[in-house]
């Protein structure tokens, strides 16, 4: 079977598992200049892949016309359309499994990700854990196409140049004339959440550099109205959750200093961008595979795993040990002050 020309890349999950591809994507296009790509996902994830040399974006329906089994034959009628001669299964859920299979019928070469369920369980585990570097989520994309035949160098990652500002973002950010630092304090679980009267010290103590200008990200109401409230009380401080659309936001992002996030979409979005980026981990941890691309491992700021050694406790932050709900306090604010200013040659 002679090596595919068009690949299909199916990833439709989340936010941060799909900007977590884009690194990958990047590599592989540049070291194969031939090879097309088209990416099949949701529609309001566009604008990651926007920029990308020879990659597409089919948009997945997926509440719509592309709804159900008889949606995935739809959507598979549609995908035939374009000529693909190859599949990287990127997801491996039901729906991503039906589509590739469909392919697979027509004789297209597939391949998929291997999630290291086995392994991950052992990390997770309280009893008999095995404490140790999981292969990253990014080399696991890697070998996807590794297996379609594609070499993938992720070791020395080409340089991304940043995104010039335009007005709509000028008008929020005002002219870079200082050191521009972003925090995303939320994440999908509670126990991924460094307490937000820990972040208020931290970002309290960074807005009185004049020299620093703090941008808060976030999404839905309630993060809005918590961090409007807190960009309220300190100088230097703006809130951008709900202000921005998410090209936007990816624009902004670009300009930053420094990011600091959870172990969230935003840590992918900046370190995606070649943002330095710093993540707090709470009862998840680096070793997962979830740690941002090409970021040091000095950059991910842990618990005291001395006194709660069951860390990680759940790949995702959905499942907390027993008494592991406050393992956050034991990241001390200053040493995330310590850490950006850093970072920023402060």
């Amino acid at each position: 079977m002679k090596q595919a020309t068009h690949l299909l890349v199916i990833r439709l999950s989340a936010m941060g598992d799909v900007a977590m591809t884009i690194p990958v994507i990047k590599a592989l296009t540049e070291q194969h200049p031939n090879l097309k790509i088209t990416v099949l996902s949701k529609p309001f994830l566009k604008p990651l892949f926007e920029g990308l040399k020879n990659v597409s974006f089919f948009e997945a329906d997926v509440k719509g016309n592309h709804q159900g089994f008889f949606g995935l034959l739809t959507l598979f009628k549609d995908l035939k359309q374009l000529k693909i001669d190859g599949v990287a299964d990127l997801h491996n859920v039901l729906r991503s499994i039906i589509l590739r299979t469909l392919f697979k019928l027509f004789f297209l070469k597939t391949a998929v990700v291997a999630k290291g369920r086995k392994e991950k369980r052992a990390l997770t585990r309280t009893k008999n854990k095995v404490f140790k570097q999981l292969k990253t989520t990014h080399e696991r994309y890697a070998d996807v196409f590794r297996k379609l035949g594609f070499s993938v160098d992720l070791k020395n990652p080409s340089k991304v140049n940043k995104l010039a500002l335009n007005q709509e973002i000028i008008n929020i950010s005002g002219e870079k004339q200082s050191k521009w630092i972003g925090i995303a304090p939320f994440a999908q679980y509670q126990s991924k959440m460094y307490p937000l009267d820990l972040m208020t010290v931290v970002i309290s103590a960074l807005s009185k550099h004049k020299n620093i200008k703090i941008f808060l990200f976030g999404g839905g109401s309630k993060e809005v109205e918590i961090l409007n409230k807190i960009a309220q009380k300190f100088d230097n401080t703006i809130n951008i959750a709900g202000q921005l659309k998410l090209d936007n936001e990816l624009v902004l992002i670009s300009n930053l200093d420094c990011m600091l996030s959870m172990d969230s979409g935003n840590a992918h979005f900046a370190a995606m961008l070649h943002i330095p980026t710093i993540t707090i981990w709470g009862v998840t941890h680096p070793y997962t595979g979830f740690a941002p691309f090409n970021q040091p491992l000095e950059n991910c700021l842990l618990p005291d795993l001395k006194k709660y050694p069951n860390i990680p406790c759940s790949i995702y932050g959905n499942k907390v040990c027993d008494g592991y709900d406050n393992v956050m306090r034991t990241i001390n604010p200053e040493v995330i002050i310590t850490k950006i200013l850093k970072i920023l040659k402060l």
